[in-house]
């Protein structure tokens, strides 16, 4: 009886080293997953921290940005008011014929030469603050900074030359003030003219 009372016990002995070795292992994956999920979840805190990063040093840019151009560009709408003002002085001072001005007397010649002088010193003002004037006489045109009024017919010069100026265009740092309105040459056409040559050689 013994031997026989021995051997159920020695069958039950691996079946309890499976079941053991079972609960080993249920631990160990448990502690896996957990490792896992952490790791998981580092990953995606680090990816956020990242990405925040990212976001506030492009807010910082964009901030920077901005206040460079509010600074740049804060006296646009002022300067935008002083241009007519400039405009009308300018006015004032073409509206008196040559003539008129050479037979003027002192007190003409005087009020004429202060007009003068304030628009001097109110476009200097401009130009101190960022504000250039456009000067594009003679220039190709640029619809970014003139504004074509009429086309003026002339073989002379190059197809859409500014020929003809009715008001000076003013930039502020690189955006446009006000456009320059302008007349634009309208050349000949190039194979009217090539063959004009060959006909005449």
């Amino acid at each position: 009886m013994t031997t026989e009372s021995r051997e159920p016990t020695q069958e039950t002995e691996p079946a309890a080293e499976a079941v053991g070795s079972e609960d080993a292992q249920q631990p160990q994956a448990a502690a896996s997953d957990a490792v896992a999920a952490l790791k998981a979840e580092n990953d995606n805190l680090r990816d956020q921290v990242l990405r925040t990063l990212a976001e506030m040093e492009n807010l910082r840019r964009r901030t920077e940005r901005e206040v460079q151009d509010a600074g740049r560009y804060a006296i646009a709408s002022f300067a935008r008011d002083m241009l007519s003002v400039g405009d009308n002085l300018r006015r004032a001072l073409d509206a008196l014929p040559a003539e008129a001005r050479a037979a003027a007397d002192s007190a003409l010649t005087n009020l004429l030469s202060g007009v003068e002088l304030t628009e001097r010193e109110l476009l200097k003002g401009l130009e101190k603050h960022g504000v250039r004037k456009i000067a594009p006489s003679g220039q190709k045109f640029d619809p970014n900074l003139h504004q074509a009024m009429f086309e003026v017919p002339n073989a002379e010069v190059p197809n859409g030359t500014v020929v003809q100026v009715l008001q000076e265009g003013f930039v502020i740092g690189d955006r446009v003030l006000r456009p320059a309105l302008v007349g634009v040459s309208k050349g000949g056409p190039k194979s009217t003219a090539k063959a004009a040559d060959e006909t005449a050689g």
